[in-house]
């Protein structure tokens, strides 16, 4: 088999969808079909069951999915280890983050990965809320710390670590409207004001998921100006041109006297994980990731 072709086949597997493995793979869903019926000529028999609803892999595709996933990873990091011995055993792996209280986060976390891993260098690179995807499509980083939803089929070139930590959700309000007074909101009071809004680098489904297009009774939520920086949000929520919901970690990093801080008590907690591009998934990022689980399980024990 040759090295794409196994790439092919273990994606469908993982994927059980010839449309996402083909866009994750950056092929076409032809090129994913022909590939596998290639393999189930040559090995004699099916690897998928497939109907109009679902594909699933047959037991003979299973036994070959197991059997060649450690192999294939073992390549993968025998490379990653040539490469960095290419270079003198030096190695180097950036990670982004947004906001101060994730930044402390993977200053502590990098020190649990040098430990393991002492000739990689990891730097570090703060990116505006508003820069959204771009700056790791784009190659500035290698992995991103941030409170992002889950992607699923919708960002199917990127990788999601697991949940690390969360947070409660506040509204920050101008330190003179009125929910400023009040101990709590809904996200039925969004209704009541502006909710500001973030550029057009975020997806809309990931500006949706932070900020609801209609209240649960399904009255419409108005949206105000735009940001694209933190301090940006924080000044325009101030001067009273909005709201917008931010995580409890705000009162700490940000606190300002023009700025107030609710809760919402009916919305779920911001989730914070890493993010990787998947097509530059590395043993390194993959070490860094679990580097990040187990001080975030630590942290819950």
């Amino acid at each position: 088999m040759e090295q794409r072709e196994i790439e092919i086949f273990l994606m469908l597997a993982d994927e059980l969808h010839f449309g996402r493995a083909a866009e994750r793979l950056h092929v076409s869903t032809a090129r994913v079909s022909q590939t596998i019926k290639k393999l189930e000529r040559r090995i004699g028999a099916p690897l998928f069951e497939r109907t109009s609803r679902r594909v699933e892999l047959t037991p003979i595709g299973r036994v070959l999915s197991d059997e060649l996933r450690p192999a294939y990873q073992q390549i993968h990091d025998a490379i990653d280890r040539a490469t960095a011995a290419a270079c003198g055993g030096c190695e180097r792996l950036r990670v982004g983050f947004i906001g101060a209280a994730t930044g402390k986060f993977v200053l502590e976390v990098a020190e649990v990965f040098r430990a393991e891993h002492p000739n990689c260098e990891v730097q570090f690179h703060e990116k505006q809320f508003g820069a959204g995807l771009g700056p790791l499509r784009g190659g500035e980083f290698d992995m991103l710390l941030a409170a992002v939803p889950v992607f699923g089929a919708r960002e199917a070139d990127l990788t999601c670590g697991s949940v690390l930590f969360e947070g409660d959700r506040m509204l920050a309000v101008s330190a003179r409207h009125p929910f400023a007074r009040r101990p709590s909101v809904s996200f039925a009071d969004l209704a009541a004001t502006k909710v500001l809004r973030t550029t057009q680098a975020v997806p809309d489904y990931w500006d949706h998921a932070l900020v609801p297009q209609h209240t649960p009774e399904g009255r419409p939520v108005e949206r105000g100006p735009s940001f694209a920086t933190a301090q940006e949000m924080l000044a325009l929520v101030g001067a009273g041109f909005g709201a917008y919901p931010v995580p409890i970690q705000a009162t700490s990093y940000h606190a300002r006297p023009d700025v107030a801080y609710v809760p919402i008590h009916d919305a779920p907690p911001y989730q914070w994980r890493l993010v990787w591009l998947s097509a530059a998934e590395t043993a390194n990022v993959r070490a860094f990731d679990q580097a990040a689980a187990t001080l975030a399980e630590a942290r819950r024990t």
